[in-house]
């Protein structure tokens, strides 16, 4: 049906529409109770969204190897990563698998920005993150709200 630059939307058995799309990986990462994400804006919300370091696994490249260059290029950390937990985004619609790192051991390090992305780099109170994101005063993905209801059940934070 269509083929663009990330993702191919085909028809199969005049039922299903699939879209294939690469894997991805996202990194949680706190420091002094704080969760590290950026908010940037994103055309296909209209808005401006607040997440954790992710983005796509190159052609090739090891899902941990992602999450290094991902953490460095958005917000210019290097650290231990651990793999929490990998998942479907949508398996309804998309073969697109998220890969969930756990950065540790924070430290800045160099990494070249996506110039095609606008971030802001942001450390944020996750209990104060998870109830703007319910009260609808911010978006965000489905991996933020995985990794912050990981990072909120670690704390022993109750959710509302």
């Amino acid at each position: 049906m269509f083929e663009g630059r990330i993702v191919t939307l085909e028809r199969i058995n005049d039922r299903y529409e699939i879209a294939w799309h690469p894997s991805a990986v996202c990194i949680v990462a706190q420091q002094d109770g704080r969760i590290l994400g950026v908010s940037q804006p994103r055309i296909a919300t209209g808005g401006v969204t607040w997440e954790i370091p992710a983005g796509m696994i190159d052609e090739g490249e090891d899902p941990e190897a992602a999450a290094a260059r991902e953490l460095r290029e958005e917000t210019q950390r290097c650290g231990h990563l651990e793999l929490l937990s990998r998942f479907f985004t949508s398996p309804g619609f998309t073969d697109e698998q998220v890969y969930l790192y756990e950065a540790t051991d924070l430290k800045p390090c160099h990494g070249v920005p996506d110039e095609t992305e606008e971030l802001t780099v942001e450390w944020r109170d996750p209990k104060e993150i998870w109830d703007a994101i319910q009260a609808g005063e911010v978006m965000t993905s489905a991996a933020t709200a995985v990794a912050l209801r990981h990072v909120l059940a670690t704390q022993g934070v109750p959710l509302s």
